[in-house]
């Protein structure tokens, strides 16, 4: 196995991080198909946190700017203007060669000058040894992991990343679990913890319900992944009618269950998370139209 690089005891305490990594994230940020910016170019590369996971893992969140943003935080805690990134970055002198379009670059500068950095999640050893930090709830910097006392995750689970990612990149244990690593992130609860935790505490169990978290304090609290059970032959509803006119079978009583299962969650879901008052259904609706036109626009 390659020799993993002992990192700088220094290295949390850096005035300028980004000396090293800049250069590289610039370049490998706006190739990702996570990344929301790539109609904007990248004006400003801000580090917000960074924590050693484990040797030879960074843990960071990067601010990227784009033209008329600035990456000042805003009063109260709220993330600066433009986005938020979660990256968990590989540090080795001498990477395998298997981990292939994994590799963001060697660093000619700065405090890791010399080292070959790469995106972690693709790294079989690192997978398992983020898995662990979930299995063993506590903290690491500005870091929290928590998980369900009454749901035992085994350990030694293989990991294998998914090739579908959009927002978030998924890894899946053992065809067990899977394990979602947001990757542009928002503050608050992500709906991902929070809703399928609530429709469990409601007795519905038609979403999986989360096994384990993590999420952050600094520069501001917010969910950065999430692991359910993972459903190997789930399939969703819209493919399922495709399949079936495609083959031209009835799909009546499908339908009819898909129909039943929907309104028993959307009940949960009414139970759980109440309307407010009065009119609050027409200010979400506004505030759904106006986010469908900025899509549009």
């Amino acid at each position: 196995m390659p020799k993993t690089a002992s990192l700088r005891p220094d290295l949390p305490r850096l005035a300028e991080p980004m000396e090293s990594l800049g250069g590289l994230l610039r370049d490998w940020l706006p190739r990702q198909r996570w990344f929301a910016g790539k109609d904007r170019p990248v004006t400003e590369l801000g580090l917000l946190s960074m924590t050693e996971l484990f040797p030879g893992c960074l843990h960071l969140l990067v601010h990227a700017g784009h033209a008329g943003h600035t990456g000042v935080p805003s009063p109260g805690g709220a993330p600066p203007a433009g986005d938020c990134y979660q990256l968990l970055l590989g540090v080795r002198e001498h990477p395998s060669p298997r981990l292939g379009r994994a590799l963001i670059g060697r660093v000619q500068d700065g405090p890791l000058a010399g080292l070959t950095v790469y995106d972690a999640l693709h790294d079989p050893r690192s997978a398992q040894l983020l898995l662990d930090r979930l299995r063993h709830p506590g903290t690491a910097g500005p870091l929290r992991f928590d998980c369900d006392p009454d749901q035992r995750v085994p350990a030694g689970l293989v990991p294998r990343l998914l090739d579908a990612e959009q927002s978030n990149s998924s890894l899946v244990y053992g065809d067990e679990y899977i394990l979602k690593v947001f990757r542009r992130i928002q503050p608050g609860v992500n709906p991902d913890l929070e809703v399928p935790g609530a429709l469990a505490r409601q007795g519905c169990h038609r979403v999986p319900a989360p096994v384990a978290w993590f999420q952050t304090n600094h520069p501001f609290k917010a969910t950065l992944g999430v692991l359910q059970p993972y459903l190997r032959d789930a399939s969703d509803g819209w493919t399922l009618g495709l399949n079936a006119l495609a083959a031209g079978d009835d799909f009546t009583v499908q339908a009819r269950a898909l129909g039943a299962a929907t309104a028993e969650v959307h009940l949960a879901l009414a139970s759980a998370f109440p309307v407010g008052g009065p009119g609050e259904n027409g200010q979400t609706a506004a505030a759904m139209i106006e986010r469908l036109d900025a899509a549009a626009h």
